[in-house]
């Protein structure tokens, strides 16, 4: 069975949304799209604003309640039909996501067997036929087929095949 390698972060889960949520109810700053096109978020607020994002990051619950992206269970439910899907997330950036993204996982699809999570630092270790993730850096060792997932730091990538949804993945994938 062809293995199927997802990210969490920006591709299943929308990390952005509740950056920019929490940057208005607790800062009082609205961040636009525009804003956030091609750069990281730290790059897109004010310098004074910057510690909020590694701050936040990286407090306990963080991961816990992000929501999910539009049409992923569902997609990723089918897919898991198909293929043999890992779940893939470079959790040992921020040591406190752990547990949440794997509390997060097992609401919001549990039918992704715990053996099929991998938690790791550096996406090499992943030997997957296929893998969708928003960061190329995940791609640098990669011998599969990647996918790049859109998001708006990597707007303006052009060297991968890109899908810009979950009915996009459905529609390459299924």
């Amino acid at each position: 069975m062809i293995k199927l390698a997802i990210d969490m972060d920006e591709v299943m889960a929308d990390t952005w949304a509740k950056f920019i949520h929490r940057f208005k109810e607790r800062e009082g700053f609205e961040i636009t799209s525009e804003m956030l096109t091609g750069k990281e978020l730290s790059q897109a607020v004010p310098a004074e604003l910057k510690p909020k994002v590694h701050e936040w990051i990286n407090e306990k619950g963080f991961f816990r309640d992000l929501p999910v992206m539009k049409d992923a269970q569902k997609v990723v439910k089918e897919l898991n039909k198909k293929y043999e899907v890992f779940v893939a997330s470079a959790a040992s950036e921020f040591r406190n996501s752990y547990e949440d993204k794997y509390d997060w996982l097992a609401e919001y699809f549990p039918f992704i067997d715990w053996r099929h999570i991998v938690f790791c630092g550096d996406k090499s270790i992943i030997g997957a036929d296929i893998m969708i993730d928003d960061r190329i850096r995940n791609f640098s060792q990669f011998k599969g087929r990647p996918i790049l997932y859109s998001s708006p730091h990597n707007h303006f990538i052009k060297d991968y095949e890109r899908v810009n949804n979950w009915e996009e993945v459905a529609e390459l994938l299924l």
